[in-house]
C-alpha cells in the first residue's frame, strides 16, 4: 500500500460549499476532502478540484475526487474514489501509481478483490440510513463494517453523525465519511467539531 493511513474525518464537498468553509473545517481537524459533483463538467470539475486543493493543502488534508481518476491527476489530489461503474481499480492503479484509490466495497469479497487490484483503502456504505443520496442499497449496520474487516483500512459512509460515529470506529473503520452530518446543521463547523470529538 502507498499510504499507510486514511483521513478520520473525510467531508465531501461540490461546487454548493462554501470555500470559506472549507478552509475552515480544515483548520479544525478535519483531515479529508472528497470532491464530488454530477453536475461540472470535465472543465469545472478540475477547477473546483484546485480550489478545494489549495484551500485545505496548507494543513495538511488530503483530497480525493469521486470517481474521476483523470481529474484527480490534472488537479494535483492525492487520490480518486471509485464505484463499480468507474475505472477498473487495476486500470486506475496502472495509471495513476502514486495516488491514493479507494473502492466501494460492500462485503469481505469485495475488499479481498480491491486489495488484488491494487486500492488502498475501501469505502463501505451507506451504513445508517441517509437521504444524502438516492438508490442507495439498504444500510449495512455496524455489523456490516465488522464482516467488511480485512487486508484494507475501511472508511464508513452513510448517515454517520456525531451520535453513533465512535460506535463506527469502534466496529473496526479506520475513517469516517460525511455529507449531511458536517452541511446539514446550521454550523457545519461547529458539526466537524463535535464529529472529531466524538471518535477521539
Amino acid at each position: 500500500m502507498r499510504f499507510s493511513t486514511v483521513p478520520r474525518v473525510t467531508c465531501l464537498v461540490s461546487e454548493q460549499s462554501d470555500p470559506a468553509v472549507i478552509a475552515e473545517l480544515a483548520a479544525v481537524g478535519v483531515d479529508g476532502f472528497q470532491v464530488r459533483s454530477k453536475e461540472l463538467d470535465t472543465r469545472g470539475l478540475i477547477e473546483l478540484t484546485r480550489a478545494v486543493v489549495a484551500a485545505v493543502r496548507p494543513t495538511g488534508a488530503m483530497v480525493t475526487v469521486n470517481d474521476r481518476v483523470d481529474v484527480a491527476i490534472a488537479s494535483g489530489a492525492d487520490g480518486a474514489h471509485l464505484g463499480a461503474g468507474d475505472l477498473p481499480m487495476a486500470v486506475a492503479r496502472s495509471i495513476a501509481p502514486a495516488l491514493l484509490l479507494g473502492a466501494t466495497c460492500r462485503s469481505f469479497g469485495d475488499v479481498e478483490a480491491a486489495a488484488a487490484d491494487g486500492a488502498d483503502y475501501v469505502g463501505v456504505g451507506p451504513v445508517f440510513a441517509t437521504t444524502s443520496k438516492a438508490g442507495l442499497p439498504d444500510p449495512v449496520g455496524i455489523m456490516g463494517i465488522k464482516g467488511a474487516g480485512g487486508p484494507l483500512p475501511i472508511v464508513a459512509i452513510g448517515g454517520i453523525t456525531a451520535a453513533n460515529a465512535s460506535a463506527v470506529m469502534a466496529a473496526g473503520a479506520a475513517g469516517i465519511a460525511v455529507i449531511g452530518g458536517i452541511w446539514r446543521p446550521p454550523d457545519p463547523v461547529r458539526a466537524a467539531e463535535e464529529l472529531l470529538a466524538a471518535i477521539g
